[in-house]
């Protein structure tokens, strides 16, 4: 859950309890703040002056630690992408205050009311975030794409450039953005399909107060800015995780397929939001077709988006392929080094092969050591936003104690049954015997606790 409306505040106490749950920082040491504001006046003098290409960044209205802006060329029926990657790298030392704090956070850590950053903001907020105010070191990716949507690198560079517009997804005009902008994303989504990807973006999932005093899960879905934007960063990692694929070395993301049990899950949810999946339709398929602005398909994605193994990072080794399930491909990721520790090193990794130079050695000795790092931040984020969305259901539900449900059996083992209600994108357990996976029930709301998280369900029939 990344958006949360509550305006009469009903749900801070809950978000103060998982702050201090998990253990979210609040600030920075004072040795790491001071670290950063002397890094922060470093002068970038290994970067060519690129300040006249015309590039723009597209984030959230409210974001300010700016990874990526854009530019795009056509060459003959060839697109080349001008990827601008913050190059925090280069205001970080390694085995400073400022390296060794984002090592122990590992990545951004966002809430519904606020974020614990990687970096300090004085740089990733500031003089790292590539803001419109001013020139900004760069790492430069040039990825050209053909008309297959095969994307590769052209060539990889360190440079000043200086962003002509800081623009959102929910106001850009088509006006504002190069005009290959659309058909760069149509490239990439004719490849995905082709190549069988799953990769669908579920939309957010946000809490607003109705009359009354009650609230309702509400989805957004991503709009189409965001994912042509979302565009631009596959074709930059694809190609990334290439080259560095190509050179035996490197940081990967990777992801296994959903297994049998999983699937026949997502099947049973698919019955109980009355969705159409076919028998011999695979995951695949049916994935690509939801419709994000229907709440119960909505629902789907982000069942399927939890039903599969998570996501994972692993460094090359020989006689392995390093394989991302969902992108049907292999991956990386280099373009949210303000957001993410792993990306500053594959970003370094990528900047000298690209170059002809060897990995530099503390991208080598990090890459075995990130595996372990990242998967900690990941599983803290999982939970975080596990937390979360526990905590609004909670909140939602508690007015309608001793209410009834319709609701349809997804799972059963030696806890019970797992059930999804059929009107709300709610999964819970029921203590139920002789029911199979794909039964109908009717279940009381017999418990909604905030304070817990919790919520309790009963079996009626």
């Amino acid at each position: 859950m990344k958006a949360l409306c509550d305006p009469c505040h009903r749900l801070t106490d809950g978000l103060a309890s998982i702050r201090s749950q998990y253990s979210v920082p609040s600030a920075f040491p004072a040795e790491v703040l001071e670290a950063a504001e002397t890094a922060a006046r470093r002068t970038p003098d290994l970067h060519v002056d690129r300040t006249a290409r015309p590039f723009v960044t597209l984030d959230p209205a409210e974001s300010t630690d700016l990874d990526q802006a854009f530019a795009l060329d056509r060459i003959g029926a060839d697109l080349l992408l001008h990827y601008a990657i913050s190059d925090i790298g280069w205001f970080v030392d390694e085995g400073d205050a400022v390296d060794r704090e984002a090592w122990s956070r590992g990545a951004s850590l966002y809430l519904p009311d606020g974020k614990a950053p990687l970096y300090p903001p004085v740089l990733s907020q500031g003089v790292a975030s590539l803001l419109p105010d001013g020139p900004r070191a760069a790492v430069i990716f040039t990825v050209r794409i053909d008309p297959s949507g095969e994307a590769r690198l052209d060539g990889v560079e360190r440079a000043i450039i200086h962003s002509r517009a800081k623009l959102a997804y929910d106001s850009v005009r088509a006006e504002d953005l190069p005009a290959e902008f659309p058909e760069l994303a149509r490239r990439m989504e004719a490849a995905e399909e082709r190549r069988g990807a799953r990769r669908v973006d579920p939309p957010q999932q946000e809490v607003a107060e109705l009359e009354g005093g009650l609230f309702s899960l509400h989805f957004r879905p991503m709009l189409e800015s965001e994912r042509h934007n979302a565009a631009m960063s596959l074709a930059c990692n694809l190609a990334v995780a290439d080259l560095l694929a190509s050179h035996r070395t490197g940081l990967f993301r990777v992801m296994a397929e959903p297994d049998s049990r999983a699937v026949y899950r997502l099947r049973q949810t698919a019955r109980a939001f009355r969705i159409d999946w076919p028998a011999q339709a695979p995951l695949e398929s049916i994935e690509r077709k939801l419709d994000p602005n229907d709440p119960r398909e909505a629902a789907l994605m982000l069942a399927i988006r939890r039903a599969g193994p998570p996501a994972g990072y692993r460094i090359w080794e020989e006689g392995e392929t390093p394989w991302h399930a969902a992108m049907a491909a292999t991956y990386a990721h280099a373009t949210a080094p303000l957001r993410r520790l792993a990306d500053r090193y594959v970003i370094s990794a990528t900047l000298a092969i690209a170059n002809g130079r060897p990995v530099p050695e503390s991208a080598l000795l990090a890459f075995p050591r990130l595996p372990k790092v990242m998967a900690k931040a990941d599983s803290l984020a999982a939970q975080v936003d596990r937390a979360v969305i526990d905590l609004a259901e909670a909140v939602m539900l508690e007015p309608r104690i001793g209410d009834t449900f319709e609701a349809l059996v997804t799972d059963v083992d030696d806890r019970g049954a797992r059930v999804q209600l059929r009107d709300m994108p709610v999964v819970a357990r029921v203590a139920a015997n002789k029911v199979d996976p794909g039964d109908a029930v009717t279940v009381r709301l017999t418990a909604a606790d905030p304070a817990q998280r919790s919520i309790r369900f009963q079996r009626l029939s």
